[in-house]
């Protein structure tokens, strides 16, 4: 007879970083994706308004905001497993609500109501959802040392693959499926990323839990502590309003200024992907070779040169390959925000400290927004072009302050 040793749950295999991190992961960030792309393709379907298209994107984002507080606090409480899965589930129970009930309205009121609660009410949910995600890829890249940048390079590579089908595949839904099909394919991997959430027993939780708002001043104390982490937030804070108004304008310049079809707006962020993807590959060695700081500064510079270039195209074509170029150095810089957030961070205080940066890094999407709703679709060039040059001034200051920080160089690899 076999004899027991230990309680139950620490007998149990520790999960692989295939299963325990990167399959959730997948799921998730596939959710994740089509809602955040789909969404203002849906409204704009439903209200054929290039403003309340811009003020869905904002209703995505706001509630964000308020749910990354909360779901850092609560991550740091209870875990990943029990914070994904809940609000997996709970996004799933949402969208399928939608589906049923869009169809029974023929527009006007009714429907323009649903579909912004629906914006809303899945951007709160993401978050919670993407914030367990995000923790639990923390623990396994404190977990791989020096290899940290790997295990954020594939969890980085996870995203822009959803990203790549993602919004092509809710375009496509939309077109030739409509609201039904779009949103019962999100339910789905939703329901997914809720049953794969990570299994990290025990390893995630802090051993002291704190309320928000002692959570919020946490995260502060260590962010004013790590300059250098705080430098690059700062930068990639101001660069996130050119990529949002891009984000949230998209359909609006696409649809109704190039006169090309929602598929065609998905098949732009899914070109983006696959440049962001590349990047990732290629930023990863770069980082074993030369060191964070130089992958950075590069990135951010080819990042900011596309963005100030998108404003002076008037093709489809164009525009498509710009904001690919685009997505490819923000992927770059992504690469390096994960690496170094997950390096210095400490382990106790991650969840809230990871929740204030995100917090920081999304504040321009719904402004973003807000300005697509409240510029004329005439003007949107010349806001951008605004917005870009805003985002040059911001990765130039902060990666000159980064240039002679400790730890960026290639003895940090």
């Amino acid at each position: 007879m076999r004899s027991s040793v230990g309680p139950r749950h620490a007998r149990r295999p520790l999960p692989t970083l295939l299963r325990g991190i990167y399959l959730p992961r997948s799921m998730d960030a596939g959710a994740f994706a089509m809602t955040t792309y789909g969404i203002p393709l849906l409204v704009l379907a439903t209200t054929n308004s290039a403003a309340l298209t811009g003020l869905a994107f904002a209703l995505e984002w706001i509630p964000r905001l308020g749910a990354f507080a909360v779901a850092g606090a609560l991550v740091d409480r209870h875990g990943t497993t029990a914070v994904m899965r809940r609000a997996s589930a709970a996004r799933a129970v949402v969208v399928l609500a939608a589906a049923l009930v869009l169809p029974t309205q023929t527009g006007g009121l009714g429907a323009t109501v649903t579909v912004m609660l629906l914006a809303a009410s899945t951007g709160i949910l993401t978050e919670f959802s993407y914030i367990a995600a995000e923790t639990a890829g923390g623990v396994a890249s404190r977990e791989a040392g020096d290899h940290a940048h790997r295990v954020q390079s594939v969890l980085l590579g996870i995203d822009q693959v959803a990203t790549l089908a993602g919004p092509a595949l809710a375009g496509l839904l939309l077109q030739w499926a409509g609201s039904a099909g779009m949103l019962a394919v999100i339910a789905a991997f939703s329901l997914l990323a809720s049953a794969l959430a990570p299994r990290q027993y025990g390893r995630e939780k802090s051993t002291a839990p704190q309320p928000v708002l002692r959570g919020l001043r946490t995260g502060w104390s260590t962010l004013r502590s790590l300059p250098a982490l705080g430098w690059l937030v700062t930068g990639l804070t101001v660069s996130n309003l050119a990529i949002g108004l891009l984000q949230a304008a998209a359909p609006v310049i696409v649809v109704k200024q190039l006169g090309h079809s929602t598929a065609d707006v998905g098949l732009i962020w899914s070109a983006a992907a696959v440049a962001s993807l590349i990047a990732v590959a290629l930023c990863r060695r770069a980082i074993d070779r030369f060191g964070l700081w130089p992958v950075g500064a590069v990135s951010a510079t080819i990042a900011a040169s596309a963005c100030l270039a998108v404003s002076l195209t008037h093709t489809y074509a164009t525009y498509l390959a710009l904001i690919a170029v685009l997505m490819a150095g923000e992927g770059g810089m992504t690469v390096v925000l994960r690496t170094l957030r997950s390096r210095l961070i400490p382990a106790q205080v991650f969840g809230a400290t990871l929740s204030l940066t995100i917090l920081l890094l999304l504040i321009p999407f719904p402004l973003a927004g807000v300005l697509v709703a409240a510029v004329p679709p005439a003007l949107l060039g010349h806001v951008i072009t605004v917005c870009a040059a805003l985002q040059a001034l911001g990765l130039f200051t902060a990666f000159a302050r980064l240039r002679t920080a400790p730890g960026l160089r290639p003895s940090f690899a």
